[in-house]
């Protein structure tokens, strides 16, 4: 049973919540968990400017995703960074050329779940993820989120993201936040319920 976890991280937040959500995964018993990230659409020179690249650099040695890794997977489970309310376009980009397995149904049955992060409390944590969804079940996908099984997104006591739409970050204005321990308990919870929901629908 193959879980893939597929990102975008700019400055390394849905990075950490992604090696979070790959750790949780990996504790149900039978998971072949792998780390892949979507390929960068901005150019040295814009990281560089955007303060990224050490970011970038702390990344490398995560494998660039390809299409087929998605039909590989039993369960894929997409991080993304908010962009007014959306997904990045670098995995919307990504998204944009899984046309043929559309039309194969490659993805058809197999689990799906999204993983976020924004700058502020109200970024857009949850119209990302629900937007995101609509590609998902287009390609026929079983949408699983974050039950509140997972007590820690009820905390009211610290600044918190996630939802039961699935677990996220705030990074901060400048990116200087990160995920706390209450949020990567999330994502390592997420992981663990994707895969163990996998692990029932392969089985069956």
């Amino acid at each position: 049973m193959r879980v893939l976890v597929v990102y975008y991280s700019l400055y390394g937040h849905v990075h950490q919540l992604a090696e979070a959500i790959a750790e949780g995964a990996r504790e149900v018993d039978g998971a072949e968990v792998v780390i892949r990230r979507v390929p960068e659409t901005l150019s040295a020179e814009v990281l560089e400017k955007m303060h990224a690249v050490d970011a970038q650099k702390a990344q490398a040695q995560v494998p660039i995703a390809e299409v087929k890794d998605l039909a590989e997977a039993d369960a894929i489970v997409f991080g993304t960074p908010t962009r007014f309310g959306n997904m990045c376009g670098q995995m919307r980009q990504f998204l944009d050329a899984t046309g043929q397995l559309w039309a194969k149904g490659a993805l058809v049955g197999k689990v799906g779940s999204v993983f976020t992060s924004a700058a502020t409390q109200h970024g857009g944590q949850e119209s990302t993820i629900l937007s995101f969804h609509t590609t998902l079940l287009h390609h026929g996908m079983v949408i699983v989120g974050l039950p509140y099984s997972f007590a820690g997104q009820t905390k009211i006591d610290e600044v918190t993201g996630g939802s039961p739409y699935g677990i996220g970050t705030i990074a901060g204005g400048k990116g200087e936040r990160h995920p706390s321990e209450n949020e990567l308990a999330g994502a390592r919870y997420q992981g663990r319920h994707v895969a163990s929901i996998a692990k029932k629908l392969t089985a069956g």
